[in-house]
Formats: structure tokens, C-alpha cells, sequence
């Protein structure tokens, strides 16, 4: 019987290295079967979708019963995972993802058939989807082209796991971004995602913080919330959107032999500057605008280096008044006042103000 072999240095060294190999390859063989999935459910709805159009006697023929038939022929040939539901969900994702069939007709003479399809147009196929399949279901529920696009954008860029998705979905990110931007800047979402440039790209209104699990009238002290965001930090961050890192809480100045506080401080990598953050559970006031401005200044004229961008501050509060924030603060000001909601919105009640904000873009034209 062989010594046990001494684990020196270099033999744990190289043992971690084939460990890491192994868990990087296997994860890329669960990516790269989840990717040919998505692939084969998209061909699968394609393929549906162009028979049903096909000549009327056709039609007249299968009728609605076609899924229901393919589902029996499918089950007993290849097993679970096609029953009439999951084709009809196929056909929905190529009608939905359409879009997508003319990168594979520009590699391929396109037929009902998957032998036809060259290997070039499956490679471009496979290229452009890049999320797993349960995110492309959660995707499905979403009706609207341009709004699919950004939260599919979005999903991928952020990596966001399923459940990051749907409580983007369902908290109505899109909407919210949208009442912050203007004509332009809402149709470039849909295209290239969230762009963070400039300090009004980082704010939402309203921010949702139904994650505190806080009652809905506020019936809590700030120190209460401020403890609720702490503790629920991961979710806060994922709320505030790109590129915000934590650095503290509570976090004191002082001058004049006075002790001034800050209730929450984050740095923005992507703008390269400070974010400072202020609670309120009740309605803004100008003494509240006044104080997040001393703040701002403090932290633009005693803590970023020359190299950062002005500080950005934030009030969330309960209720606000804008002609009173329009009129405290100075015009370009790096200060925003946003509401926070401790439910999830009403996706109508904020398309209402979406159309709202059209008319006035439009009437300033």
C-alpha cells in the first residue's frame, strides 16, 4: 500500500486549480445547455407557428388541435416537457422574439425542418439568447416589444438571477425610469438598456422598498427604516440600480464644533462620485432640502478628491411637494427628491403618468 501523498504547496496549489477547472467547466456545460434549450423551444414555436400558416387545407384540417396532437406524438417519442401547455408557450416565444428569425434566415434557406438549418444559423441562434430559459418565461408575461427588450437588457447585463427579474418586472422598473427621462432617453432604454452618464441617470421615482417589510403608513421612525435598509442592504442595493457600493451609515461631519449626521452613504462607481442619502418618513420640507445641500457641500469641498464628480443627494421621502423642491433648489442642482412606496405600484396608474409626461414633452416642443 502506497504512502499517502504529502500535500505541499504545490500540491494544493495544483489541486485547486483542477477544482476550479471543474466547477468553470461544468458551469459553462449548464450554460451551454440551457442556452441549446432556449434554442430548441424558440425552433420548436417557429416551427409550429409557420405550419399552422401554411395552405388552408392544412388549417382545416389540424385546426386547434394540432398542439394537442404534437403533445401525445411528442410525449410517447421523446418523453415529459411537451405537453400542450409548454408548445403553446414555444409558439408564444417566437412570436414574441420574432425579431430574432431574420439573423437566421441571413445564414440559412429556412425550412420546416431543423436538418436545413445551416451551422452558421444555429451558431447565430445560439449567440443571441443569453439568458436561461426560466428567465425567458418570465420575459413572456412581459406584452409590450419595447419594454421586454430592456428588462431582457438589462437581465443580462446585471446578471440577474430569476428572481432579481421578476421583482424588477413586477416593481415596474421600466415605468419608474421612464418618469425620470425624457422622449429620447425612454426610447434609448429599450435599445441599449440603463445608461448611467450623468447624476439624473441613477434616480427613480418612486423607489419601491416593499423588501423592508415596513407597514405602509408611516407609522416607524427613520431610525426604524434606516435599520429595515441595513439589514435588507443586498435588496436596497439592487433597488438603487448600477454601480452603487455602501460605505456607511450614520455617517458624522463636523464643524463649528457641531455634529452633523448623514443617514446613509454609497459611492457610484460607474459616475465615479459620492451618494448621500437622507430619510424621511413624512412630507419633504425646505429645511430638509436646505440640510442635504450643507451635505452635499461637505462632502464636495472636505471628502472627494479632485479626480470624482460632484456628490449626488438623494431625499427619499414619504410624500413630497415638487413646486416646493423646484423652488428651494437652485437650478442644476445635484440634489433629488424621490418618494418611496413600501407596496408594489400599479403598472397603470404609472403608464397613466408616463402618457402625462409624453403630452408635456411634447407640448414643449
Amino acid at each position: 500500500m502506497s504512502a499517502p501523498l504529502k500535500q505541499n504547496s504545490e500540491f494544493l496549489r495544483l489541486l485547486g486549480t483542477l477544482i476550479t477547472t471543474h466547477s468553470t467547466l461544468q458551469q459553462q456545460a449548464a450554460r451551454s445547455v440551457d442556452t441549446a434549450l432556449v434554442a430548441r423551444n424558440w425552433l420548436f414555436g417557429w416551427y409550429v407557428s409557420e405550419f399552422e400558416k401554411g395552405q388552408s387545407k392544412r388549417s382545416e384540417r389540424y385546426g386547434k388541435r394540432l398542439t394537442e396532437n404534437l403533445a401525445q406524438a411528442l410525449t410517447a417519442k421523446l418523453g415529459r416537457g411537451f405537453s400542450r401547455r409548454s408548445l403553446d408557450q414555444y409558439r408564444l416565444f417566437y412570436e414574441r422574439f420574432g425579431d430574432i428569425r431574420q439573423t437566421v434566415s441571413a445564414e440559412s434557406d429556412t425550412a420546416l425542418a431543423l436538418q436545413t438549418l445551416t451551422e452558421q444559423a444555429l451558431n447565430a441562434l445560439l449567440a443571441h439568447f443569453r439568458l436561461g430559459w426560466s428567465h425567458y418565461v418570465v420575459l413572456l408575461g412581459v406584452s409590450r416589444h419595447e419594454e421586454r427588450r430592456f428588462y431582457e437588457l438589462e437581465a443580462i447585463q446585471g446578471s440577474w438571477s430569476v428572481r432579481e427579474l421578476k421583482r424588477q418586472v413586477e416593481s415596474a422598473l421600466y415605468e419608474r425610469l421612464s418618469l425620470s427621462r425624457n422622449k429620447d432617453e425612454v426610447k434609448a432604454l429599450a435599445q441599449v438598456g440603463q445608461l448611467i452618464a450623468k447624476p439624473a441617470d441613477i434616480i427613480k421615482n418612486p423607489y419601491v422598498l416593499e423588501f423592508l417589510d415596513l407597514p405602509e403608513h408611516p407609522t416607524y421612525s427613520e431610525h426604524q427604516q434606516e435599520i429595515a435598509i441595513i439589514d435588507k442592504l443586498e435588496h436596497f442595493l439592487l433597488e438603487l440600480g448600477k454601480g452603487f457600493l455602501f460605505e456607511a451609515r450614520q455617517k458624522r461631519f463636523t464643524f463649528d464644533d457641531n455634529h452633523f449626521y448623514v443617514d446613509l452613504v454609497f459611492y457610484n462607481r460607474l459616475l465615479r462620485c459620492y451618494v448621500v442619502i437622507d430619510l424621511k418618513i413624512g412630507s419633504l420640507t425646505h429645511q430638509d432640502l436646505g440640510q442635504m445641500q450643507m451635505h452635499v457641500n461637505y462632502f464636495d469641498r472636505h471628502v472627494k478628491i479632485a479626480e470624482e464628480l460632484p456628490t449626488i443627494g438623494i431625499l427619499l421621502c414619504y410624500d413630497k411637494n415638487d413646486a416646493l423642491v423646484e423652488l428651494t433648489l437652485p437650478e442644476g442642482s445635484n440634489i433629488y427628491a424621490s418618494q418611496y412606496q413600501l407596496y408594489l405600484p400599479s403598472k397603470e396608474e404609472l403608464r397613466q403618468k408616463i402618457h402625462e409626461a409624453e403630452l408635456a414633452w411634447e407640448a414643449g416642443q
